[in-house]
């Protein structure tokens, strides 16, 4: 059985979840969307590490994941109000095609620079890494910066997995995973808190 069908699926849930979570407004969505994502990272880790070394990438994802949709069900929704413009999410889904166009272009050349990776590594690597930068950049709000930080690592631990396998850079880039979502999670509590109790 050919596993690139395999890596291509994880690439177009790769694309599904990171476009999801740039245009949506409901936080529920979007844990359900970052949980999903980092299943196809997972299998696109999995192309180039031991099966028991990328299931740490999947459990300390939907850790993360799990540590910020805690957080944020205890935020109240009254002093966390989402700015629902259309004209915002069609320019966020515009920005989006643009980032798809750009790594279309950009993944044939860095296969050719790095030889240890595949096209679909290469392709849901940079989808994430350019849809955590559109997210981080789109938001002042600290859940919305936290799962886009977190986009941007997943892309990045793609590309690095192929290059590196480690089972200690496994941990620590699972560490530093966890450490962003505590960040978050913190964050959030902060920012629920009332002004007089702040």
């Amino acid at each position: 059985m050919d596993i690139s069908i395999f890596t291509f699926l994880a690439v177009l849930i790769l694309l599904v979840t990171s476009v999801l979570l740039l245009v949506s407004l409901d936080w529920r969505w979007s844990i359900g969307a970052l949980g999903l994502q980092y299943l196809g990272v997972f299998a696109l880790v999995n192309v180039a590490w031991p099966l028991d070394l990328a299931v740490i990438k999947l459990v300390a994802g939907w850790m993360a994941a799990s540590i910020l949709g805690l957080a944020r069900s205890q935020a109240d929704d009254d002093q966390l109000p989402a700015l629902n413009v259309p004209s915002g999410r069609m320019f966020r889904a515009l920005a989006a095609s643009l980032i798809v166009l750009a790594v279309l272009s950009f993944a044939p050349t860095t296969v050719e620079w790095i030889p240890a990776v595949e096209l679909n590594q290469v392709w849901g690597a940079f989808l994430l890494i350019g849809m955590g930068l559109l997210q981080v950049g789109f938001s002042a709000r600290p859940f919305r910066v936290v799962v886009g930080i977190l986009t941007l690592l997943a892309g990045f631990e793609i590309i690095y997995a192929a290059v590196e396998p480690s089972a200690l850079v496994a941990g620590l880039l699972a560490v530093i995973t966890l450490g962003i979502a505590l960040v978050g999670a913190y964050l959030l509590s902060l920012e629920s808190r009332p002004e007089s109790q702040a």
